[in-house]
């Protein structure tokens, strides 16, 4: 089970069970990249990361807190996403990498 730390979660990979709410994902055919999300994510979260042209939400961080979406998100490019994937493999570099936000 993944638990309650952003570093254990992002070790083993795994969204912490106990969280209710869905995941989000970003409709990057709406998003303006802002980047207001990710600085309003919170960081005991850290889920959300420019990957190349895109903003990302790692499912497996976001605890669908709602601290991104609008008023925050000017445009409403945020869904929850509740059949997300696993992300994948060249996703896990942004956390703890030399450009991670939330270090």
């Amino acid at each position: 089970m993944a638990s309650g730390t952003r570093a254990e979660r992002v070790e083993s990979r795994e969204r912490n069970e106990k969280w209710k709410n869905p995941p989000f994902k970003i409709d990057m055919s709406i998003c303006i990249n802002c980047d207001t999300c990710l600085r309003h994510c919170p960081t005991q979260f850290g889920a959300i990361f420019n990957h190349g042209i895109d903003v990302i939400i790692l499912p497996e961080l976001c605890s669908g807190c709602e601290k991104c979406l609008p008023p925050v998100c000017p445009v409403d490019c945020i869904v929850p996403d509740p059949d997300w994937n696993p992300s994948p493999d060249d996703w896990w570099q942004h956390p703890f990498g030399p450009e991670d936000p939330y270090d």
